[in-house]
Parts: structure tokens; C-alpha cells; sequence
């Protein structure tokens, strides 16, 4: 650890401490399990929420995750709320533009909003950090809108120095993928179902089943086309698991599989 992100640490810290009470947006990824932490470690678990979304557009067994990890910092499972959230309804959000993330934000943090009021929370985390800075992220725009507070971008941290942080701490997700929501693999103007959200899911719960990690299997309509980190396309190639790749991937519903010999990319 460089005295540089003890500093950011400590900042993390004292941000939250300047509220009696939190929401945080909470999806079981490093970065929102770590505004979690960071709360419960500032002011207490007594004064934390949770909640964690259950939509058609995150994967299964994130939630299952939120669940573990959420035990494993303290917060208390009364304190963890869980809640549907409604964006699939949104014609906007359907038909997938470039700006598709605003609208499944606004969703989420407006029903963030009225949990927050009926538990008398002072304020909303999500889990917003220096390394989305530059990305293209129209769900910040939401986040401005309905007030939600970014406090690890006020730390300036990075998710690398997130890692470093949770490793420092023996923190069990600090080395967790990046897990997007399912509606990124989809092109822009690809409308997005619920079917197709299933079928992607599908094919990447078989991929992880491959021992797998840090992919994605984007939707191009009869085409799956696989990312994988680049040290892993080799195996991929092996005839058994290109095989078995090929196969599982028919199964969920696609007829062609494509490899991308770029690798895995945000």
C-alpha cells in the first residue's frame, strides 16, 4: 500500500462521516462492496442500508453475491433490501440507444429514493470511481439528477487501488471481475428482451462453467461472439473446450460462435 491511497483512504472515510445515515446502491460488484465496507467501517452498521436490485438485466447469482459479501462486512440482512426494478417496461430502454444506462439509473435511483425516504436516510451511495472517469457513463447524468453521491470518486480511487484496499484487508472480493450489467452485450439499436437477456446469461453462466473468468459473450442476433482475456484464448483453441464451447453455446439458442482474437474489451 503507497501512502497515496492510505491518503485516499482516509479521505474515503472522512467523506462519509460527514453523514449520519446511508443508502448505498448495491450490486454486489467490488466497487459498490466497497462503499458498503467503507460505510459500515465510517459510521456504523447500525446506520447502513443496502439495496440490491434484481432485474432481468443482471446476471443471476449477483445477487447471491451481494448476499455473501454483505454478511462478510457486517451489515445487517434487515438492513439489506432487495427490489425489482422496472426499466424492461421502458420503451426507451428497450430499444437500446447510446444513452440506454440514463434510463435504467433514473429507474433505480428514483425507487432508491423513496427507500431511502421511508427509512429517513440522509443520503444515496453508488459506486462511481476515478477509473469511470473519461468512460462514456449517461447513467452519471441520472446519478446527478436524483442527488446520489459518488464517494469514491470524491477519494479520487481507482479500482485498482479499490483492490488494493479490499487485499489489505482481506477482503474475499477483492479480486472479483467487473460484472455489467447483462444489456452491454447488446450493440446500440439492438432492442434488448427479456428473452434475450436470458439467453446471454445462459451462455455466460456455461462459459464460467469452463473456468472462465473476466468475459463476455456479446449478442450479434444468431451470432455469440465470446471475448476472453487474451492469455485465454489459446485454451480456448484447445479442441475439447472449443468443442464444448461451441456446443453449450447452440444450446442457449445461437447458431454461430465467434471468438474475438482482440480479447476482452469494456
Amino acid at each position: 500500500m503507497t501512502e497515496t491511497i492510505e491518503n485516499k483512504e482516509a479521505k474515503l472515510l472522512d467523506y462519509i462521516r460527514q453523514y449520519k445515515s446511508v443508502l448505498v446502491a448495491f450490486s454486489g460488484g467490488l466497487d459498490s462492496t466497497m462503499v458498503l465496507w467503507a460505510s459500515i467501517k465510517a459510521i456504523g452498521a447500525e446506520n447502513v442500508y443496502a439495496a440490491t436490485s434484481e432485474s432481468a438485466s443482471f446476471a443471476s447469482g449477483e445477487a447471491e453475491d451481494s448476499k455473501k459479501f454483505a454478511n462478510e462486512i457486517g451489515l445487517d440482512p434487515k438492513r439489506h433490501i432487495f427490489l425489482i426494478t422496472d426499466e424492461m417496461s421502458n420503451p426507451d430502454y428497450q430499444n437500446n440507444p447510446t444513452n440506454r444506462c440514463y434510463f435504467c439509473k433514473s429507474e433505480l435511483f428514483s425507487k432508491l429514493k423513496t427507500i431511502a425516504e421511508k427509512h429517513k436516510v440522509e443520503v444515496i451511495f453508488d459506486g462511481s470511481n476515478a477509473s469511470d472517469v473519461g468512460d462514456f457513463r449517461p447513467g452519471r447524468d441520472a446519478a446527478k439528477e436524483l442527488e446520489v453521491a459518488s464517494p469514491l470518486l470524491d477519494a479520487e480511487l481507482s479500482k485498482d487501488e479499490l483492490r488494493e484496499i479490499a487485499r489489505k484487508y482481506n477482503l474475499s472480493f477483492s479480486e472479483k471481475p467487473a460484472a455489467a450489467c447483462l444489456s452491454s452485450r447488446f450493440p446500440y439499436g439492438t432492442r434488448i428482451t427479456k428473452e434475450r437477456l436470458k439467453q446471454i446469461d445462459r451462455a455466460e453462466a456455461a462459459i464460467r462453467q469452463l473456468s472462465f473468468v473476466g468475459f463476455r459473450v456479446r449478442y450479434h442476433n444468431e451470432v455469440a461472439r465470446l471475448e476472453l482475456k487474451p492469455e485465454d484464448i489459446g485454451r480456448a483453441l484447445d479442441v475439447e473446450i472449443r468443442n464444448k464451447i461451441v456446443t453449450e453455446l447452440k444450446k442457449v439458442g445461437f447458431k454461430f460462435v465467434a471468438l474475438d482474437l482482440e480479447g476482452y474489451s469494456t
